[in-house]
Formats: C-alpha cells, structure tokens, sequence
C-alpha cells in the first residue's frame, strides 16, 4: 500500500505551476528551516528518517498543510520519538532544565559552513555493481521497503514493475531503506534510470521520460 505521499502521476491533485522563485513565501518559513537545521545538529537523527518521519504524518494533516508546516509536524513527532523533548516540554513551548545535548548547538557563526557543506552520502565501501550505463533494467514491484515492513523507501509506487535504461553511475551511496530506519548506512551502487513517460503512464505522456535515482537492490535485469 502506498502513502499519501507517494503521488507522483496521481489524478486529481491539479497541474504542476512552477515559476515561484521567493525563497520564502512568509516569514515564519525560514524560522522553519531554521529550527529545523538546528534540530538536525543535534545528531539525534539523519535525512533519510527526517523524510520517513513527514511520510508517516497522518493522510488528512499531510494534505492540508503547507510544506513548511509538514517539516515542523515531522520535526515535533522525531523530537519527541528520539527523546530530546517530551510531549509535556513540547506543549509548555519550553524546556524543564538544560538538554544533555546543549553542547551540539548550533551557533549562527557555523551555519553557513553546514549550509555550503551538506552531507555527503557518497561512500566508498558499498558492494559492486552489477549493471553499466545502457543496461535495461526492471524496478522492483512492489515499490516496498524489504528491511522494515511498511518502511521508508526511494522507488516510487508509479514506477514499480517498470523497465528503463541506466544512463548514469553515481557510485555507491547511503541505502535510505536501512539508514532511515537506524538499521545502517548498508551503501549499495546507486543509479539514474531512465523511463518512457508512457510507460509508466500510458499513451498520453509519450513523448516525456522520467529520470530516478535508483539504488541497486531496486533493480533487476531486464
């Protein structure tokens, strides 16, 4: 069963209007992000589980909010779940004594470092690859997390049971399956695939292709 997140080729939800290049539609927006990149310093968690952390918000909220307040919904369910804050300090807006994490704070002089940084999940200890550029290739179906029943994953559903072309070798990388759930980082090769729009859409998307970054275990020979 996919979540309702995964709605990548859905019908109903209204065209796409790019175009809107402000950084930030309201002000609270980048105190949002802000809060954000201050909570992720504190270690307590990685990307891939802070992105399984706003799949898992409830249908009806993750359709009715913003995309900042998705991140604060999310961001409130991992502080809680990882146990920085409790319930009763999230709701009282304040702390009841000083974290054991004080000292992972993140002072304004270091952010544009951690910005300008990122976190690279390129690494070198992943297991070697069994397909090259031009390999055909078919996604696994269904798109499911196959470590954690009902986990976290990177294939989307449309794109489940779907052949493409490997056009791209990125190395290996940080498997988000296992990573997101705190299983380890278990690198595997990753890949861009591409598809034909109609393929995983039908006769009217011809013409269109679809490119995914897809890690290994996803994949089989075509």
């Amino acid at each position: 069963m996919s979540r309702v997140h995964d709605m990548g080729g859905r019908f109903g939800d209204g065209a796409v209007t790019p175009g809107d290049d402000e950084t930030f539609a309201e002000d609270w927006h980048a105190r949002a992000l802000a809060v954000t990149l201050a909570a992720g310093a504190l270690g307590q968690w990685n990307i891939d589980s802070s992105r399984h952390a706003r799949e898992l918000l409830a249908p009806k909220d993750y359709s009715r909010f913003s995309y900042y307040e998705k991140w604060m919904a999310a961001l409130a369910d991992l502080l809680v779940e990882r146990g920085v804050v409790s319930r009763e300090e999230l709701a009282a807006g304040h702390g009841a004594g000083r974290s054991e994490l004080a000292g992972r704070a993140l002072h304004v002089d270091k952010v544009a470092g951690v910005l300008s940084g990122g976190s690279p999940y390129l690494r070198d200890d992943a297991e070697a690859a069994r397909f090259k550029v031009g390999d055909r290739v078919t996604t696994r179906r269904p798109a499911r997390n196959a470590l954690v029943d009902g986990g976290h994953t990177r294939l989307p559903s449309y794109a489940a049971g779907a052949t493409g072309t490997i056009v791209l070798c990125h190395g290996g990388h940080v498997f988000p399956d296992s990573n997101g759930h705190y299983l380890g980082e278990a690198a595997q090769p990753l890949y861009a695939v591409a598809f034909a729009a109609r393929d995983l859409w039908g006769e009217g998307a011809e013409g269109d292709e679809v490119v995914l970054d897809l890690w290994q275990s996803y994949l089989e020979p075509a």
